[in-house]
Parts: C-alpha cells; structure tokens; sequence
C-alpha cells in the first residue's frame, strides 16, 4: 500500500445546483504520465490520508487498509521482523515506504524487506528490494493489482520473492523469481505453514495469520 493526497478544504463551489470537486487545482499538478519521482515524493510527504503509488509516471489512489489488513500485516511483519534481526541480515519495513524499482516506477509494498547491502542513505526510497509481501484488499481493482499487476511489476524490477496473502482465499501464495517472471513456490492454506525460500528458515502458519486478522 502506499501514502498520500489532501483535501484541502471543502469546496463548496456549485454547478447547475450541485456541488463540484476544483477542478482547476489539477492544473498545478503534472498531468497523468508525466509525474516524476521528486514530484511524486513531494506529494507523498505534504500530503494525506489517501494512498498512493506512482506507476509509470501515473499516480494511483489505492483504499485505505482496514484493520483486518492492518492486523494481518502487523502479526507477519512482527514475526519477519524478529527472523531478519536474528539473523542480522537486513531491515524489514512496512507501508508507507515507497520503493524505486525503476524510472518513474514506486511502490509501497505492505511489508518490505532489504538486505543489508541494499540499504545506503535512510534519507532516500531504496531501490528494489528483496521481498515483497502485499496483504490483498478485497475491492476488485485492488486484488487484480495485488495478483497480477504487482506480480508482474515486482518481477520486472527483479525483486526475487513476493508473497501474496489473501485473506479472501486465506492462502498465502510465495513466488520466487525464475528468470523473467515468477514461478510458485508454493500456495499454502490454513492448517499449513508458508515457508521462504529467499530466507532459510522462515515460515510462518497460515491459520495464525488469518486468526490476527480476525483478533482471535
């Protein structure tokens, strides 16, 4: 998930009797296409609370998580979190944090991790990762981006794992890269545990996921 874009008051400008958004205010704004990371990081950080990611120089307004996500993202990013420092090999973060992957191209997995190599200035998005993991919203546009777009996207910026959790589904799917694009490790249910194969020893039981999500 990702950051960003403020109303800035209530507008109350009408047309015909009905209210209507200014329109003009876009015009300060480049137009869809032509956004570029410094203008899209400026945005992210003088603006809120709507999420947003910037997709080809194309900003994309993504729903605010509920606290099903925000519980199902917390219980895995605790436990890759304690792994990862174990094993002093990296940082694990969650969203907002944008990610570069390439020119014009940030996302804001939900939970991130880099290795120790990757990180260099703390004050600058990283560029790409190595795991990716995307709690999948239940609005159709958002598992459409969570289960094809981003494995596409992630796979491109050669990002090797992604983990796909779907409370819906309540599986957790890993996919490793091969090549050009990702091939399944393993699509793992309740009763099961998803294992990594980028980090050796991590696995996490799926039925426990899904029950923080739901405060059990």
């Amino acid at each position: 998930m990702a950051t960003v874009a403020k109303r800035t008051r209530n507008f109350k400008s009408t047309l015909n009797g009905k209210r209507e958004p200014a329109w003009e205010i876009a015009t300060f704004f480049p137009m869809q296409g032509d956004w570029t990371e410094e203008e899209y990081l400026a945005l992210d950080r003088n603006s809120e609370p709507r999420l947003i990611e910037l997709n080809n120089g194309f900003l994309e307004i993504l729903p605010m998580p509920d606290m099903l996500h925000q519980d199902i993202v917390r219980f895995i990013f605790l436990l890759l979190d304690a792994f990862v420092t174990d094993m002093r090999i990296g940082r694990v973060y969650f969203a907002p944090l944008p990610v570069k992957l390439w020119t014009k191209q940030m996302r804001e997995p939900d939970i991130v991790f880099l290795a120790s190599r990757r990180i260099k200035n703390k004050r600058k998005p990283p560029k790409g990762a190595d795991l990716a993991m995307e709690v999948v919203s239940p609005d159709p546009k958002s598992r459409r981006r969570d289960l094809q777009e981003k494995r596409e996207v992630y796979a491109k910026a050669k990002i090797p794992e992604y983990w796909i959790v779907d409370p819906k589904t309540k599986t957790i799917t890993v996919l490793t890269l091969s090549g050009q694009s990702y091939k399944v490790h393993g699509v793992f249910k309740e009763g099961e545990e998803a294992i990594s194969k980028l980090l050796k020893g991590f696995k996490v039981a799926v039925s426990d996921v899904f029950a923080a999500g739901e405060g059990k």
